[in-house]
């Protein structure tokens, strides 16, 4: 997952951070509310944790002002008040979850794992996937977007339907194989690519920005743009 962890206290989020790193998640780090605010706006995660006793803009603040802009982004609140009235308050304000501090690393991911899994169900059940401009139909096996439909082949589809899932991660060459193929190994062809670039010219309209990202080295990453 890319995670942002919005946590004033150094100690805190050092310990989270390398926990996070360790388990092989991506994670940046905001230290007061407008910078966290600021990198919730412009970045694309999966989750965020979110101090509730931040400098200058406080955590509930944060969550109402993201809430309000429409971004539904699984939040986990942090915060040392743990009484009923204030995981309450944390949940009205938006929250996904509440956690009062000092708490368990352990517990602390698998809360964000619920709220990740919650959310994905979520729109699973409603039938599609939104990332950025586009949106999948998991039932019709097509997709939009701005508001032109693409007919997908099933590949196509299922190569789709894997970066939407990694949105915003980087996905290898081997990984699809196995994912979308089912190769244990490298064939040694460009089937990936191929399929990649056949995916590219079916989303991006003329006026559109480019989704899909070659990462030299890496592989591809699909942006939510």
């Amino acid at each position: 997952m890319k995670l942002l962890l919005i946590e004033d206290d150094a100690q805190t989020a050092e310990y989270v951070r390398r926990g996070l790193v360790e388990l092989g998640h991506a994670s940046d780090h905001a230290a007061t509310g407008i910078d966290g605010l600021t990198a919730a706006i412009v970045g694309k995660y999966d989750a965020i944790i979110l101090d509730r006793n931040l400098p200058g803009l406080d955590g509930l603040s944060v969550l109402k002002s993201l809430r309000a802009k429409g971004d539904q982004t699984p939040v986990l609140l942090l915060s040392a008040l743990g009484q009923v009235d204030d995981r309450i308050a944390g949940l009205k304000a938006g929250s996904d979850d509440y956690l009062a501090k000092p708490f368990s690393f352990g517990e602390l991911v698998a809360r964000l794992e619920a709220i990740v899994r919650r959310r994905s169900d979520t729109h699973a059940t409603q039938g599609t996937r939104q990332t950025g401009s586009l949106t999948l139909d998991l039932l019709g096996r097509t997709a939009m977007r701005n508001g032109r439909r693409i007919e997908l082949l099933n590949k196509e589809y299922q190569l789709l339907d894997y970066l939407t899932r990694h949105a915003g991660q980087v996905v290898t060459r081997t990984m699809l194989i196995e994912a979308i193929w089912d190769y244990n190994f490298d064939p040694g062809t460009n089937v990936v690519d191929v399929h990649v670039s056949r995916l590219r010219a079916k989303i991006d309209g003329p006026e559109d920005v480019p989704m899909i990202r070659t990462v030299r080295g890496s592989g591809y990453r699909l942006d939510a743009v």
